[in-house]
C-alpha cells in the first residue's frame, strides 16, 4: 500500500458524521490489542484554548526530559500533524502500517453501516502510535464535549476543561451549564480536574468532577496575572500553592495567560516540574495559526478563531498593539455564526471577504454581507481565494497598519503558505531519479510511468491548493512542460504535492501567465521567480557567503571536542590557531566552548563564557567574521559584546531568547536541525525521506527567526549531519544539499571528520581526505558555508569547484 492510498482511506471516512459514544473507538482499539491500556494520558477539553493548552503542556513536559505524544485537531497542512511524538509528525510508513492493520475491520463495519468516523480512526491511530513509541505521556485534545468523545476511551492521569462557551448545541446541550457538564466527564479518577472555566460553568463542572483545581486571576488554586505585550508575545505571572513563575509566552493575550495556568497545573500533576523548567517550557510553546504574528510592518496576524468567543479574544489581544488602520481578511465555514464573528472581531477599516478552498467554506459574498451589516463605514470587498485576498490587504496596508486573517483555521492555513511553502529543487540525471522524485509526491504508479521521462530540465516540488494544482497542470501542459499531481483525495483538508517540470523559459512564461490570476496564483508566480532566479534582483548585506561558498574554520576552545578536543583550550593556543586558520584562507572563524559529541557533559554558562570571551576579544581585531558556537543565549550575548558577528546554534533555537538576541544585535544566526544536543547515539529516528522531513522541521524553526525580525538572508540553515541521523541518511542529505535552498536561506554544511565517513570504511584518524571530498561535493551542489577543521585543504577543494564554474574568475596567482 502506498502512502496516498493509506491517507485517502482515512480521509474518506470524513463522510461519516460525528456521533456520541465511544463504542466504535473501543472496538477498533480491541482489534489492535488495546494499545492504549498502559498509556499515561492527559485529556484536555474546552470550547476555546484546548489546543494552545495542549501545546504548552507538551513543551513543558519535553523540557522536563519526558517523551511526549501530542494528538490535536484540526491540522493546517498535513493530516499527520495531528499525531506527533516529541514534535515529529507520525511517519508516512507508520500510517501505512496502521491502515493495513485496521482496513479489514473498518471495511467490515462499513458494510454493516457502522464504520468508525474519521476522528475516531485518527484517535486510534494516535494511541497506537504513542504506545509503539513508548511515550512517557500522551496528551489528547478532546474533539467535541467530553463524555462521549473518542478520546474518552482512556483513563486519564490528569485532565482539564479550559473554557466553556455555547458550541455544538445540537450535540452537547442548549446552555453553558449543560455543555460544561458534558465536558466535565473527562475528570480523572485520582486527581483534581483542572479548569479555567468561571461562573455557572465552573459550578456545573464541580458538580460532576467533585475535586476541581481552578485557574483564574484571583481567588483560585492557580492565579495568573497578564502584564501585556512584550515584543510579539505576552508576559505572565503564575502563582500556585507551591510554585511561582514569571515568564514570557509566544502566544499573546490574557486568555493565553489563563491557558498557561491550566498547562502549569497539569504539568505539575503529571511530572516533577520545577519553576525554571516550567518557565522555559511555556516560553517555547509555539502554536501556528493562533495569534501568530508573521510581520511587523505592517503588523500581520493569523488567528484561526471561528466562533464569537474566540474572535472576542482576538479583538482583545489585537487591541494591545499600536496600529493605524485595520485590514481584515476573513473567511468562514457555512455552519458558523457569521454575524456573531463579525460583531466580535475588532472594528475594521477595510475588509476582504474570501472563501477557503474547502467544501464547507461559505461563499465570500455571504461573509461580506455580514460585515457590511456590522460595519457600514468600512470598505468591504470580496475575493474568491484566500491568498489573493491577503495580497489585496497587504498591498492596501501602510507600514503602520495591521492586517488580520481570521474566521477559520482553513482560511489561516491557506494564508500561512505565503510564509511556509517551499520550492524544492530536484537533481534529475536519469529516469531513476525522475521516477523517485515523482513517486515521492504520491503520484499514482501509472502517472509515474507516464511522466518520468519528462523530468529532465528544471524540476520543482511544492504544495498548493487543489484548484491551484489543476491550473498549474493545465498551464504547464499548454507551455510544453509537465506537472505531476498527488493522488490524495483531500480537497476538503490539505494542500497537494505537485512536481513541476520544464525549462527555465517555460517556467518564466508560466510565472507571467500566473500574474493577475485568482486563487492565490499571482503570489505563487513571485515565489517561482524568486526560487528559480527569474527576473529577480539580488540583494547584498556583505556577508562572506554571498560570493560563493565560504569556509568556516572550527576553533574549539574545549577539552573534549570529538576531533581536536584539548588542543586549543588555552587562550594563547586558541589565538595562534585562529591566526593560522585565517592565513590558510578561512572566511569565518567559529569559536565554541562546549562539545556536542555523544556523551558530552553540559558546560555551565559562566564556564563557557570564561572559555570563549577572552579568545573572541583577542580575535576581534582580525579582518574576519567571527561566529560563536553555542546553544545558550547568555553565552551568545557575552560573545556578541566581545566582538562576535554570527550566532551558530546547534539546538535550532531551543533557547527562546536566542532569536530575539540575534534581532537586537542584527546578527545572522545558524539554525541547525538536531534531535538531541549533545548527540544521543542510541536515539534512532524513523524518517520517510530524511531530506524532506528535515526540511519540514526546519521550516518552522526558520519561521520563528523570521517572525522575530530577521531576514532570511540572515538565517543560515544547517541540516545537522551526524545529529539524529544514520550515516546513510547523512550521505543522503549531503548528496541532496541543494534541496535545502528551498527555505530561501543560506545553507551551511558541517561534515568535518564526522562519523558518517565510517559508512565508507574510514576510521576517525582517516577522515581528512574524505572531508575535503565532502567539501567539494557540498560546494558543487550549492552550499553557502562549509564548516571544517582543516581550512587549507578545504579552501583548495572549494576553489577547484569555483574555477570549474567560472575559470576566468581565477588568474592563477
Amino acid at each position: 500500500m502506498n502512502f496516498h492510498e493509506a491517507a485517502n482511506f482515512c480521509l474518506e471516512l470524513r463522510r461519516f458524521p460525528p456521533r456520541r459514544g465511544i463504542d466504535a473507538t473501543r472496538a477498533l482499539l480491541s482489534e489492535l490489542d488495546d494499545p492504549h491500556a498502559d498509556l499515561s494520558a492527559v485529556q484536555i477539553a474546552g470550547s476555546n484554548g484546548k489546543g494552545s493548552t495542549a501545546r504548552m503542556l507538551e513543551s513543558t513536559l519535553r523540557e522536563a526530559g519526558l517523551s511526549v505524544g501530542l494528538y490535536t485537531s484540526p491540522h493546517l497542512d498535513d493530516v499527520r500533524e495531528r499525531v506527533r511524538v516529541d514534535g515529529r509528525k507520525i511517519p508516512k510508513a507508520d500510517l501505512v502500517e496502521f491502515v493495513e492493520a485496521v482496513r479489514p475491520s473498518v471495511t467490515d463495519r462499513a458494510a454493516d453501516g457502522d464504520a468508525p468516523t474519521f476522528f475516531e480512526t485518527l484517535t486510534v491511530l494516535a494511541l497506537w502510535h504513542f504506545a509503539r513509541e513508548d511515550v512517557d505521556v500522551a496528551i489528547l485534545e478532546v474533539g467535541i464535549g467530553g463524555k462521549f468523545d473518542a478520546t474518552s476511551v482512556v483513563d486519564p492521569v490528569a485532565s482539564a476543561v479550559t473554557s466553556v462557551t455555547l458550541e455544538h448545541t445540537d450535540i452537547l446541550g442548549d446552555t453553558i451549564e449543560e455543555i460544561a457538564t458534558d465536558k466535565a466527564h473527562v475528570a480523572p479518577a485520582d486527581a483534581p480536574l483542572v479548569t479555567g472555566a468561571t461562573g455557572g460553568a465552573r459550578e456545573a463542572i464541580r458538580d460532576v468532577a467533585g475535586d476541581v483545581l481552578t485557574v483564574d486571576e484571583s481567588d483560585a488554586d492557580v492565579e495568573f496575572a497578564y502584564d501585556g505585550i512584550v515584543e510579539t508575545g505576552g508576559r505572565v505571572e503564575l502563582t500556585g500553592a507551591d510554585f511561582a513563575v514569571e515568564t514570557r509566552l509566544p502566544l499573546p493575550g490574557s486568555h493565553q495567560a489563563r491557558n498557561a495556568g491550566v498547562a502549569a497545573a497539569l504539568a505539575r500533576q503529571v511530572a516533577d516540574v520545577d519553576e525554571s523548567t516550567l518557565a522555559r517550557g511555556l516560553r517555547n510553546a509555539h502554536w501556528p495559526g493562533r495569534f501568530e504574528v508573521m510581520n511587523r510592518e505592517p503588523l500581520t496576524v493569523l488567528d484561526g478563531a471561528h466562533n464569537p468567543g474566540g474572535c472576542e479574544q482576538v479583538a482583545e489581544t489585537l487591541g494591545e498593539f499600536d496600529y493605524d488602520h485595520l485590514h481584515l481578511v476573513v473567511g468562514a465555514m457555512v455552519d458558523k455564526d457569521h454575524h456573531g464573528i463579525a460583531a466580535a472581531l475588532p472594528d475594521p477599516d477595510h475588509v476582504v471577504a474570501c472563501q477557503a478552498d474547502v467544501d464547507r467554506a461559505e461563499d465570500e459574498s455571504v461573509v461580506a454581507t455580514a460585515f457590511e451589516g456590522e460595519y457600514p463605514d468600512a470598505t468591504v470587498e470580496t475575493r474568491s481565494d484566500v491568498a489573493g485576498a491577503l495580497e489585496i490587504a497587504l498591498d492596501a496596508a501602510e507600514s503602520g497598519d495591521a492586517v488580520l486573517v481570521s474566521g477559520s483555521l482553513y482560511t489561516v492555513r491557506e494564508a500561512r503558505t505565503r510564509w511556509t511553502r517551499n520550492m524544492i529543487p530536484k537533481r534529475i540525471t536519469d529516469l531513476e531519479d525522475s521516477r523517485d522524485v515523482i513517486s515521492g509526491a504520491h503520484v499514482t504508479d501509472a502517472g509515474v510511468w507516464r511522466m518520468r521521462g519528462k523530468g529532465v530540465h528544471r524540476v520543482v516540488k511544492t504544495r498548493v491548493q487543489p484548484r491551484q494544482a489543476q491550473y498549474l497542470k493545465e498551464e504547464l501542459l499548454s507551455l510544453g512542460g509537465e506537472c505531476a499531481v498527488s493522488a490524495l483525495n483531500n480537497q476538503d483538508e490539505e494542500p497537494l504535492d505537485v512536481v513541476m517540470m520544464g525549462t527555465l523559459a517555460q517556467f518564466k512564461r508560466l510565472a507571467d501567465k500566473l500574474d493577475g490570476q485568482p486563487y492565490g496564483l499571482s503570489p505563487l508566480a513571485d515565489e517561482l521567480r524568486e526560487h528559480l532566479g527569474i527576473q529577480v534582483e539580488p540583494t547584498s548585506r556583505d556577508y562572506p557567503w554571498e560570493d560563493g561558498t565560504a569556509i568556516m574554520g572550527i576553533l574549539n576552545v574545549t577539552p573534549d571536542s570529538f576531533h581536536d578536543g584539548g588542543e586549543y583550550d588555552a587562550t594563547e593556543a586558541a589565538v595562534a590557531r585562529a591566526e593560522e586558520l585565517v592565513e590558510h584562507g578561512a572566511d569565518i572563524l567559529d569559536v565554541g566552548g562546549e562539545s556536542t559529541r555523544p556523551g558530552a557533559d553540559p558546560v555551565p554558562v559562566e564556564a563557557e563564557i570564561d572559555r570563549v570571551v577572552p579568545v573572541i576579544e583577542r580575535l576581534a581585531d582580525l579582518d574576519i567574521t567571527i561566529s560563536i558556537d553555542t546553544r545558550k543565549a547568555a553565552v551568545a550575548e557575552a560573545a556578541l559584546q566581545a566582538g562576535a558577528d554570527v550566532l551558530n546554534d546547534v539546538s535550532g533555537l531551543e533557547d527562546p531568547e536566542m532569536r530575539h538576541l540575534a534581532v537586537e544585535y542584527d546578527a545572522p544566526v545558524v539554525v541547525m536541525h538536531s534531535i538531541d544536543t549533545p548527540v544521543d547515539p542510541d536515539h534512532e529516528i524513523d524518517y520517510d525521506d530524511v531530506v524532506e522531513d528535515v526540511l519540514d522541521q526546519l521550516t518552522e524553526r526558520v519561521l520563528l527567526a523570521e517572525k522575530a525580525g530577521l531576514d532570511r538572508s540572515q538565517i543560515l540553515v544547517d541540516p545537522g549531519l551526524g545529529f539524529g541521523k544514520s550515516p546513510a541518511e547523512d550521505f543522503e542529505m549531503l548528496g541532496r544539499i541543494e534541496e535545502f535552498q528551498a527555505l530561501g536561506c543560506p545553507v551551511l554544511v558541517g561534515h568535518s571528520h564526522k562519523s558518517l565517513f565510517g559508512h565508507v570504511g574510514l576510521d576517525a584518524d582517516e577522515r581528512t581526505e574524505a572531508t575535503v571530498a565532502g567539501t567539494a561535493l557540498a560546494a558543487e551542489r550549492g552550499a553557502d558555508v562549509v564548516r571544517v577543521h582543516d581550512v587549507k585543504a578545504n579552501v583548495a577543494a572549494r576553489d577547484v569547484v569555483a574555477a570549474a564554474d567560472d575559470p576566468d574568475a581565477f588568474d592563477g596567482a
